[in-house]
């Protein structure tokens, strides 16, 4: 549980999940108006930190320079909406539907004020980085002066999931046609006459017979055999490119006149 006394180390300093995801920083913390404890945290959420979502912080605790509360980051983020009035305080309505929205049993806590987070037995104050109202109360001599704000515009980044790349390796078929020569053999027929050379070997044998010779014939025929051979090496690589985008957004900011008095600030007279 956050003590009163931790409440400075708590405020502008980031909020945790249970997870140990980033939900935003802590902008107000809310006090119970019967027995002053805190029980309410506002974490400034958003691109910009223009939204703020309101979290018990009974069972919160501080680890190291953040708070981590036992809430999810999208629940915190999606919790709902309350109004606060013009004194820092939570209605009654409004603390029940917190109630309600964490799961937290409102008759309980009724009971029980320092069961759960504790219920706020009329209406719940809050203290921020300028001060405190509510149940914190104000101390010291009373200040005649006026404090003018403005809002200020704090332009930061989010990285997020833009798009995805995948190679995928797939198999087509394409016919190739490669011109190769061939031979084959062809019969011819030599015909040579008689003469003292070859009359021996040609006088040998029957005189008059029938016969046969063969002779074998070889061709050439294309033969076609693939091989898979390695040709590149692809891989996906990413590379940061930065670029400027303009931002535009409203700010507010307090202006002070005077009345009954001229543009020095002296008291008018009257004629």
């Amino acid at each position: 549980m956050i003590t009163r006394e931790q409440i400075d180390i708590v405020l502008d300093h980031p909020v945790h999940d249970a997870r140990g995801d980033k939900i935003g920083d802590a902008r107000h913390v809310f006090f119970d108006d019967v027995t002053g404890e805190p029980e309410w945290v506002s974490v400034r959420t958003g691109l910009f930190g223009t939204s703020e979502s309101f979290v018990p912080i009974h069972d919160a605790a501080l680890v190291e320079d953040h708070l981590e509360v036992p809430y999810a980051k999208d629940q915190v983020k999606d919790a709902p909406n309350v109004d606060i009035d013009a004194g820092g305080h939570l209605s009654e309505q409004e603390e029940q539907r917190l109630y309600q929205y964490y799961g937290i049993d409102w008759d309980a806590s009724w009971q029980d004020p320092h069961a759960g987070t504790g219920r706020a037995t009329g209406t719940t104050g809050t203290t921020g980085t300028t001060g405190t109202t509510g149940a914190a109360g104000t101390t010291g001599a009373a200040d005649e002066a006026m404090t003018r704000s403005e809002e200020e515009m704090h332009v930061g980044v989010e990285r997020r999931e833009a798009g995805r790349a995948r190679l995928r390796k797939y198999v087509v078929t394409e016919e190739q046609q490669y011109t190769v020569p061939v031979r084959h053999e062809e019969v011819r027929v030599e015909r040579e006459p008689i003469t003292d050379a070859n009359r021996d070997r040609a006088m040998t044998g029957q005189d008059i017979t029938e016969a046969e010779h063969d002779v074998t014939l070889y061709e050439e025929q294309p033969v076609v055999e693939t091989r898979a051979v390695p040709k590149e090496r692809v891989r996906l690589t990413t590379e940061e490119v930065t670029e400027e985008e303009t931002v535009t957004g409203e700010v507010r900011k307090e202006r002070i006149e005077s009345e009954g008095t001229d543009e020095h600030g002296d008291q008018r007279r009257r004629p």
